[in-house]
């Protein structure tokens, strides 16, 4: 299972004036260090964090553990996320990239 999410805080913590700026990375860190932390295969980009795990349960509980580690940082979280659920495959993190990678070099782009 594949999973792309973004979460980032909204409105100033209480505790935190410096969150004032509108800066999201000190939060985002914080939910990086938890999908890192959990050992599952993981990317992240510029805009979210794709991580695969075997099942449901063991991605959304990073995901929601990821979400609780932004939630100091404002006075609400915003979560979206994406989700690929094809039983029985792993590896999809690098395999989907490389079949697309293989498809532009086949002239699929064109």
């Amino acid at each position: 299972m594949l999973v792309a999410f973004s979460v980032a805080p909204s409105g100033s913590a209480p505790d935190r004036p410096e969150s004032a700026d509108a800066s999201v990375h000190d939060a985002v860190a914080a939910a990086v260090a938890v999908v890192r932390a959990s050992g599952l295969a993981h990317r992240t980009t510029s805009m979210f964090t794709e991580i695969e795990g075997p099942d449901w349960d063991t991605v959304m509980d990073v995901v929601k553990r990821a979400t609780e580690a932004v939630m100091p940082f404002g006075s609400r979280v915003s979560l979206v996320l994406k989700a690929d659920i094809r039983p029985g495959y792993s590896g999809e993190i690098d395999g989907k990239i490389a079949r697309l990678e293989r498809a532009i070099e086949d002239g699929g782009a064109l």
